[in-house]
């Protein structure tokens, strides 16, 4: 961060009113703005080692915003402004909930990921067909990671402290609304995909919104760019995460490269 963009992290300092690297363990009051950032940083990096533009934009749940910077709608000090105002009501929202995050693993996860509501808790997330994140209350968790584990799929609680993707963020969309409507959005130059609809962005504000309480549509986001023609994949944000259930949704004949390591791997 400090190597590629060290002025964003400074202003990240002056909007989140203290270092949210160093914090980010904390709350996603702080992780939030610190992911931001180091996905901009990517982005730089990407820049200046790599002749190659992209064709499409996508980002998983926060990573939209960083996705829509780099395409020029959206310029980044305001980024930075919502990112950390989303994380703020987002906390929150926490706060005033007992709510949780479950991931479940294995064959059938994408299937299991439709009987969600049978158990009072929702889909926050479908990753790929063998991954998905489901988000409710604790106790509604609890009977979906039991009933999982009977299948035969891998449950793991996130150490996340709160229900995100799902509808008991409704409470905080007006504020974060009000806070899209303060900052100008522009045509993006390239493609950007939303989460929400797993297509290029129509409303940005709208979906942008939206994206707090609906499930992340990572698996379908993936298949669509494939079906466009895309077959090299680059994550310019920190970690593999992405990377990795872009392999397991797309089993042929992609590229698949991350910025903090260079490597390219092909599924």
């Amino acid at each position: 961060m400090d190597e590629h963009r060290p002025d964003l992290g400074e202003r990240a300092v002056e909007i989140v009113g203290a270092d949210p690297f160093v914090r980010a363990a904390e709350s996603t009051r702080f992780l939030q703005p610190a992911v931001y950032c180091a996905s901009l940083a990517g982005w730089e990096r990407y820049q200046r080692t790599n002749g190659v533009p992209p064709s499409f934009f996508a980002g998983h749940s926060l990573g939209e915003f960083a996705a829509l910077v780099a395409a020029g709608s959206l310029d980044e000090t305001d980024g930075l402004r919502l990112v950390a105002t989303r994380g703020e009501l987002m906390e929150r929202a926490a706060r005033q909930s007992s709510g949780g995050m479950l991931a479940l693993v294995g064959p059938g996860a994408a299937a299991f990921g439709a009987e969600a509501s049978a158990f009072g808790v929702a889909l926050a997330a479908d990753n790929s067909p063998d991954q998905i994140v489901l988000s409710g209350p604790r106790e509604g968790l609890e009977a979906a990671r039991r009933a999982a584990t009977e299948r035969g799929l891998e449950a793991r609680v996130l150490r996340i402290a709160g229900a995100f993707h799902h509808s008991s963020l409704e409470r905080v969309l007006p504020a974060f609304a009000a806070a899209l409507e303060e900052v100008t959005f522009r045509p993006p130059s390239t493609p950007v995909f939303s989460g929400v609809t797993g297509r290029p962005f129509d409303d940005i504000r709208l979906r942008l919104a939206e994206s707090l309480r609906s499930p992340v549509l990572w698996r379908q986001t993936a298949i669509e760019l494939h079906r466009r023609g895309v077959r090299r994949f680059v994550e310019a944000g920190p970690g593999h995460v992405l990377l990795g259930l872009l392999r397991r949704t797309l089993r042929e004949d992609v590229e698949l490269m991350t910025m903090d390591d260079s490597e390219v791997g092909v599924a």
